[in-house]
């Protein structure tokens, strides 16, 4: 079993299709922290800076668009998202559909 997932991420992303990367931000097993430092580690450019995103009024968690990669946070959740926060995760995942970043602050 490989140390790290990285190689495949890279692989994914260079396939061309959508890869986004979601935590939890009270998830103990794969912490937020450990996450952007993987992510920092792949060396791609960012596209779009750590930003908060909204749902209903109130931060639903942060984001980070990189060439070819997005990492989303969603506030509250532990490590499985739809079961700490449904509507978070819901609104998160419509964004990866719709293919657009979580919305900002309007």
């Amino acid at each position: 079993m490989p140390d790290t997932v990285l190689p495949v991420i890279k692989e994914l992303m260079a396939s061309g299709i959508s890869v986004w990367i979601y935590s939890g931000d009270t998830d103990g097993r794969v912490p937020v922290t450990t996450t952007r430092y993987s992510m920092s580690k792949l060396g791609t450019p960012v596209k779009t800076p750590w930003y908060p995103w909204y749902y209903e009024g109130e931060v639903g968690g942060y984001a980070v668009e990189y060439q070819n990669v997005t990492f989303v946070t969603i506030r509250g959740a532990g490590h499985f998202v739809p079961s700490y926060q449904p509507e978070r995760a819901l609104a998160f995942f419509m964004s990866f559909l719709e293919g657009k970043l979580p919305p900002g602050q309007n």
